[in-house]
């Protein structure tokens, strides 16, 4: 499950992961819609923004994190905007990892394989 605001970055994650047989690939550009993906989609992965416009991402990895049948869901964030401090406070509310915006598409896939391990 891919939660980004911009069009153009879930544009490059359908394009990117889309054309891989290994993912079957959800989009959504709100913290809302995210909950809901992740209930009927329950995602092995979801790459998530930090700046979300409903609600910051922490938010939407803590009520993931609050589900005993999502524990092995893993976190990725993805932000441009956020400081030491605040990647600290994401790691708390239970991510699994951190990637600064713009990010490099092979670490970025390696990361996304090293947590659903294919």
């Amino acid at each position: 499950l891919i939660v980004d605001d911009d069009p153009a970055i879930l544009e490059v994650f359908r394009d990117l992961l889309g054309r891989d047989p290994r993912f079957d690939v959800r989009t959504c550009s709100t913290g809302y819609d995210a909950g809901m993906l992740t209930e009927s989609f329950r995602p092995h992965v979801i790459v998530l923004d930090y700046m979300l416009p409903d609600v910051n991402g922490n938010v939407v990895c803590q009520r993931i994190r609050e589900r005993d049948e999502l524990a092995g869901t893993r976190v990725l964030f993805v932000s441009g905007v956020v400081a030491q401090e605040e990647i600290d406070r994401l790691t708390a509310a239970g991510a699994d990892g951190f990637l600064r915006k713009p990010f490099d598409i092979r670490t970025l896939m390696a990361r996304i394989e090293q947590r659903t391990g294919v």
